[in-house]
């Protein structure tokens, strides 16, 4: 997806406030780290920025088992994470800052603009091959328009332009990893033999990296597409009658990052808010679901998120406040004044003022 931003994102907050850093490049997308890893060498003291490659299994957990890490920034599954965590002997000394999985639903009610959802939910499930964490990863669909819906935004991924990542105007790509496409199709017969069919007739196509965006419905309970996350270029889309059905579901996922909700009547939209506000941390009204502007806090619940980010909560992940305190006399207040005049502690100076 975005390997440069997801290691930056991290990596220059806890700079910012005076770390070191071991940074164990993804899997996918090194090399486009190699010009900023040159600005890295020329800027910083030997030490600061220390760069290690390879399977993460391999060179991460030596590094957790030493008991120095003091704080651990990571973007992936939950499962790998909860393994990382484990391998620390000390986990009292251990701060976490984990982006993880995600299953972000969007619900289309009945009054809701259906062009608009249409467009929201192809971009929110879709962009980057649907290989982003806050993608729409399920929507839900009131029976009422369901098969308006599914047409109109079958036709609509029908329609994205695919090819290779550098061509001009290009929407769908070949995915990075070699057993994607494989996953993909797991999960697709899996719903198709439990009674959903793919409902646009690019649905599925592959070719060596390359699937095709595939738009499953009507995806059930008992399917894996309902609860498992796909993280790739399948639109699961559920059927319900009421919003407790969405309450429940939502309610009852291992997962809390973020909800779109399509709608107009605020006396529908008001209770979904007031049920997802407790169980995911951003609801998005008449849009997809996304990170940014970064003054926005960005975490999750349960499985999805441990930690915030946002330009100041990065900040206070990578630091502890710490603090010194003298008894207001004249000689609490002499001493202080004089480590100031001096310039006798780095900790204790008003520079950052001028």
């Amino acid at each position: 997806n975005y390997p440069l931003n997801e290691t930056f994102t991290t990596l220059i907050p806890a700079l910012a406030m005076g770390n070191t850093a071991v940074v164990k490049l993804p899997r996918y997308g090194s090399l486009c780290q190699i010009p900023l890893l040159h600005a890295f060498k020329e800027c910083f003291p030997r030490g600061v920025v220390n760069i290690i490659n390879g399977d993460g299994r391999d060179v991460a957990g030596p590094i957790m088992e030493s008991g120095q890490v003091a704080a651990l920034a990571f973007i992936g599954s939950s499962r790998a994470a909860n393994i990382l965590k484990k391998q620390h002997p000390m986990p009292n000394r251990l701060r976490c800052i984990l982006g993880l999985d995600a299953k972000n639903p969007g619900i289309i009610l009945p009054d809701a603009d259906i062009d608009l959802a249409v467009r929201e939910c192809v971009t929110g499930a879709l962009s980057f091959n649907g290989q982003r964490c806050t993608a729409l990863k399920i929507l839900f669909v009131h029976r009422s328009i369901a098969d308006a819906f599914v047409k109109r935004l079958s036709d609509a991924v029908d329609a994205l332009p695919f090819g290779l990542p550098w061509e001009k105007g290009v929407r769908i790509t070949p995915l990075p990893e070699p057993g994607a496409p494989d996953k993909m199709r797991s999960l697709v017969d899996d719903a198709v033999k439990k009674g959903a069919s793919i409902c646009n007739s690019n649905g599925g196509i592959s070719n060596e990296s390359f699937y095709f965006p595939a738009v499953v419905y009507p995806v059930t309970s008992d399917m894996q597409l309902y609860t498992v996350e796909q993280f790739g270029p399948v639109v699961p889309v559920a059927v319900f009658d009421n919003e407790h059905e969405v309450f429940d579901y939502i309610v009852s996922s291992n997962f809390g990052q973020q909800a779109s909700i399509f709608g107009k009547d605020p006396k529908r939209v008001g209770p979904l808010i007031d049920v997802f506000a407790n169980q995911v941390c951003r609801i998005n009204l008449n849009a997809q679901c996304q990170r940014g502007p970064d003054v926005y806090p960005f975490t999750g619940r349960k499985d999805s998120a441990e930690g915030t980010l946002s330009v100041s909560d990065a900040l206070r992940c990578f630091s502890i406040r710490s603090m010194v305190a003298a008894t207001e006399s004249d000689a609490g207040k002499e001493l202080l004044r004089e480590i100031i005049h001096e310039r006798s502690s780095s900790f204790v100076n008003t520079d950052y003022l001028f």
